[in-house]
């Protein structure tokens, strides 16, 4: 099943993509905006699947609708850094023993039709094609053999990076946070149509037509049970909880030149499986400063 929130006549809504079409779930969902209402409930996941499979079910056509993050609110955004060898390499880095992790803000998160933000203070903004897991059963002191059962699904994300600001101290937390930076969608697949593990799926960007990132999640250094195994020893992971699992070679900082992200440009992120997740990248609005 692939999971999706959608805005149609004036109305959010989620919905199953299947072909060319939505089908409406809102009669089994409500008023819920986002994907975890489905992913916490057993139940729904149930309905849904039956509403999908009945023929009567309200249907619109996908290139009608605005696809929205489909889980705009995670209980945690949790992110790996340098998870292929060659990226942190790229880098100057030495392929790590351990994963480097940082948390994503939920300002940060934008969905899949939504602007990228170029910040005004910087013109350093990367793009970083990334698989993100989708965390469906609360677990703690998970194994790496047990780890697939509490997968719920994957989606794609562009883990957009200021980079200058990522690198003013030690911690990342800075450059990997500024509002509308981080896309996510275009909407969730459920592990059952998916590789165990998400393994040997092609990932790559394109930045405006052109290729700049192309690898595949079997060259992860920690893979999707390992990463799940490593988190879990940490905290307790919860339904609803999204897990980006690092970038390939090739970002833009890394070049000669560098190449940044521009307002006017385009960037899509593609992952077997999955689909393609575009935005455009438009400059930070003059009058965005908000005041009490």
């Amino acid at each position: 099943m692939r999971y999706v929130a959608f805005e149609e006549g004036g109305r959010t809504r989620l919905g199953a993509v299947v072909g060319d079409e939505i089908i409406d779930l809102s009669p089994l969902t409500g008023a819920a905006v986002s994907v975890r209402a489905i992913v916490e409930s057993a139940d729904l996941q149930s309905k849904a699947a039956q509403h999908a499979s009945n023929t009567t079910a309200s249907r619109l056509p996908l290139k009608s609708c605005r696809l929205l993050s489909p889980l705009p609110d995670p209980g945690k955004f949790i992110c790996l850094g340098l998870n292929y060898a060659d990226h942190a390499k790229e880098g100057g880095h030495s392929v790590p023993d351990y994963p480097s992790l940082f948390l994503r803000a939920t300002t940060s998160l934008i969905g899949p039709q939504d602007p990228i933000v170029a910040p005004r203070c910087s013109e350093r903004l990367d793009y970083e094609a990334e698989l993100v897991i989708v965390i469906g059963k609360r677990c703690r002191h998970v194994t790496e053999e047990a780890a697939l059962d509490v997968i719920f699904g994957y989606t794609a994300f562009n883990d957009g990076s200021v980079r200058d600001y990522q690198r003013r101290t030690t911690q990342w937390t800075a450059g990997k946070n500024f509002d509308g930076t981080g896309a996510l969608g275009p909407w969730i697949v459920t592990a059952d149509e998916m590789p165990p593990g998400a393994a040997g799926l092609n990932i790559r960007s394109r930045l405006n037509g052109n290729v700049m990132q192309s690898s595949n999640t079997d060259r992860m250094i920690f893979s999707v049970p390992r990463t799940i195994a490593i988190l879990s020893e940490i905290m307790t992971l919860e339904p609803g909880d999204l897990i980006a699992t690092g970038t390939p070679e090739g970002v833009g900082h890394a070049r000669t030149p560098p190449v940044w992200m521009r307002p006017g440009d385009e960037i899509s992120v593609e992952i077997d499986g999955i689909g393609v997740l575009t935005n455009r990248v438009v400059a930070e609005a003059e009058d965005s400063t908000i005041a009490a």
